[in-house]
């Protein structure tokens, strides 16, 4: 029940346009889009009930922001066999989630994966990978963690958008210090 709540906050906060990224290396912090909560209409609320539902049955319902409107493009069309997996949707909630993520997907439209391809993992492109070049893989193997899929697993605000150095707590082996 836990997780339900956790996952329908981190939907409001994301219909809300709420997406926060600090990198504390860095002299000050970056923001991906403003962090105002504004209110919703109720379709808006609808639909992000359905992406919660429908994406975050299986994983975190990730943060549109992660990926340019192309890579959500190109996933919505693979749905039959979204990485091994039959996602495929009722042609009016495909529609609905589709819409949704072209409208608050990334405005940076050149992010790849590390091959130079439309990224289709958040965990290939080469932000993602740079920023978790020192975390070994049996830290993310473990099973508390599984993969880099499960962002939540370590990072404890990512539910909310959240992904500051600060809030990273790696099961096993603690808070995060680089």
């Amino acid at each position: 029940m836990t997780k339900i709540v956790n996952l329908s906050v981190a939907a409001l906060l994301l219909a809300g346009g709420v997406y926060l990224y600090a990198d504390e290396h860095e002299e000050h912090e970056h923001k991906r889009s403003a962090v105002v909560a504004k209110p919703m209409t109720p379709q808006e609320k609808s639909t992000v009930a359905l992406y919660t539902k429908e994406c975050g049955a299986c994983h975190m319902a990730y943060q549109p922001q992660f990926l340019p409107k192309r890579s959500w493009d190109k996933t919505m069309k693979t749905l039959d066999n979204h990485f091994g997996t039959d996602a495929s949707l009722d042609p009016q909630d495909h529609k609905t989630i589709q819409n949704y993520l072209a409208s608050h997907a990334s405005k940076n439209d050149q992010v790849v994966d590390v091959r130079g391809a439309v990224a289709l993992r958040i965990s290939e492109t080469p932000y993602f990978v740079r920023e978790h070049r020192e975390v070994t893989k049996k830290m993310v193997t473990q099973p508390e963690v599984k993969s880099f899929a499960n962002c939540n697993a370590c990072h404890t605000q990512a539910l909310n958008g959240s992904y500051r150095e600060r809030e990273i707590r790696i099961p096993n082996y603690g808070r995060w210090e680089d």
